[in-house]
């Protein structure tokens, strides 16, 4: 037999508990109502209740006070507001919180009845979801915390709208994940998403990679090339890392920005600019305004709807869900077992700062999948910084010398012996750049070893590496042959998630 699912009600007004009790007990369900906020919560503290209907004026706290309480451990809880004094204001503040409903009173008790199984069943599809369908939702961003709701709600406001974006946020927070989700919810979704890194082109080229050029417009330029705002016709343009545009190519942006048409490098043809822009920075550019490095007026140009992708620190109850799903991407991608953390690697998690954002979570998780022997992963392989500034990474006992998990001691121990069987053989000799030969060579073995052992996959390689794709890539170009030619195929098959 099923056991009923319980609906937990705060009402001061004994009339109205006693209507709902008795509706919801008849529907066959098991309802605990309470006179007052506090101790729905007192009760609610153990983790029971499946539905929470709660009235906002109650003596000893609001009901706003108590659905904000809730969702902060309990974030999919559905909770309906009901309010003899309905207002805008509370309205608003309700649907703000994360209320399933709002209802005014006198309500019909039966739609009330039909409320609460509606929650139940969006209940049951949430706790049911895989991670990987969950990632779906705002084009691949997972987010329960409030930091991420409120992004959340921001974007859908921007969901009819085509105007100019800019995303700031820290490194490693997802800010492209953000701006696909934007264009994904926009009137543009049909067309093309094209994302440049402006750091990433040489501040000659960066006009040519724009706005294309023409043939013969400079040396080596042997055929016509359509630029990056062409690429995005009909669609949106990333102008990722904004902050590094030198200044002439800012000049040239926003004259673009305000006209609406650009011509091609050594062109006189006009092109139309049928393209949504959107920025993103982790600088801040009012420093770099103050500084004479960024235009102002090309600052207010993009930044007339401002998005901040908050930092992981921020939003550390999402870490679970977060480690949850990349667990099971890195497993499905590698062809391995599943893992998880014990709880107190949880605990870890949760505690640590993460100053690389969802990048360094990321990392973490596929290093763990990669090195950590059997299905569990314990404290002692995370080498997290603890609070007392030591570092969690001695090996645990159940590890035999057999495993082949590889730890600091014996890899540093290595590398010493490599060394320094170098150094001998140099007879006394002093050259001047043994630095860069030693790590040179350190690097294009890593490099080798991480790109066969992920069978190309630069998108894993990276991740396994702790580096971005683009630094990848740099130093494959400047190893052997064959992991040059290895950079200039497009082996990106992964997809970036937060």
């Amino acid at each position: 037999m099923t056991t009923p699912r319980t609906i937990l009600v705060a009402d001061d007004d004994r009339a109205i508990r006693f209507v709902l009790e008795q509706a919801l007990t008849r529907a066959g369900f098991l309802v605990r109502s309470f006179d007052s906020g506090r101790a729905l919560l007192e009760h609610a503290a153990s983790g029971t209740g499946d539905v929470v209907i709660t009235d906002i004026m109650m003596p000893g706290g609001s009901g706003l006070d108590v659905m904000k309480t809730l969702k902060a451990s309990r974030p999919w809880l559905p909770v309906i507001v009901i309010t003899a004094q309905s207002t805008l204001r509370h309205a608003v503040q309700a649907f703000e919180g994360g209320a399933f409903e709002y209802l005014a009173k006198p309500f019909d008790i039966h739609q009330v009845v039909e409320l609460v199984k509606r929650a139940l069943e969006q209940t049951q599809r949430v706790v049911h979801r895989d991670p990987a369908q969950e990632m779906d939702r705002f084009g691949g961003v997972i987010g329960a915390s409030r930091a991420m709701q409120e992004l959340f709600r921001t974007i859908g406001r921007l969901a009819n709208s085509e105007m100019t974006v800019l995303i700031h946020g820290e490194s490693g927070t997802g800010k492209e994940l953000i701006a696909r989700a934007v264009h994904a919810h926009s009137p543009r979704r049909h067309g093309p998403f094209v994302a440049v890194n402006m750091a990433a082109i040489p501040a000659n080229l960066i006009e040519s990679e724009l706005f294309g050029h023409e043939k013969g417009a400079f040396t080596g330029a042997i055929a016509r090339h359509i630029g990056h705002f062409e690429r995005a016709r009909g669609g949106a343009l990333l102008l990722d890392e904004i902050g590094d545009m030198p200044l002439e190519a800012q000049t040239r942006l926003l004259r673009v920005l305000q006209n609406g048409s650009f011509t091609r490098v050594g062109g006189t043809e006009t092109v139309q600019a049928d393209v949504r822009i959107l920025a993103a920075t982790h600088q801040n550019l009012a420093a770099a305004i103050a500084a004479g490095r960024f235009r102002e007026d090309l600052y207010h140009r993009l930044n007339v709807t401002p998005l901040h992708v908050p930092a992981l620190r921020a939003r550390k109850e999402d870490i679970p869900v977060l480690a949850e799903f990349f667990l099971a991407r890195a497993a499905r991608q590698m062809n391995v077992p599943p893992k998880r953390f014990t709880p107190e690697s949880m605990e870890q998690l949760l505690a640590y700062s993460w100053p690389g954002n969802i990048r360094e979570l990321e990392n973490l998780i596929w290093r763990q999948m990669a090195l950590t022997p059997g299905a569990l992963i314990h404290p002692e392989y995370l080498h997290l910084p603890l609070a007392n500034g030591q570092t969690s990474q001695s090996t645990p006992a159940s590890v035999s010398s057999s495993s082949p998990m590889v730890t600091v001691p014996s890899l540093g121990m290595a590398v010493e012996q490599t060394i320094t069987s170098h150094l001998e053989s140099l007879n006394g000799a002093e050259p001047d750049n043994l630095y860069d030969v030693i790590i040179g060579q350190v690097e294009q073995i890593l490099v080798r070893r991480v790109l066969r052992d992920t069978r190309g996959n630069q998108v894993r390689a990276a991740r396994l590496l702790g580096i971005n794709r683009n630094t990848l890539r740099k130093k494959m170009q400047e190893s052997v042959p064959e992991n040059r030619e290895m950079a200039d195929r497009n082996l990106d098959t992964g997809h970036e998630a937060f």
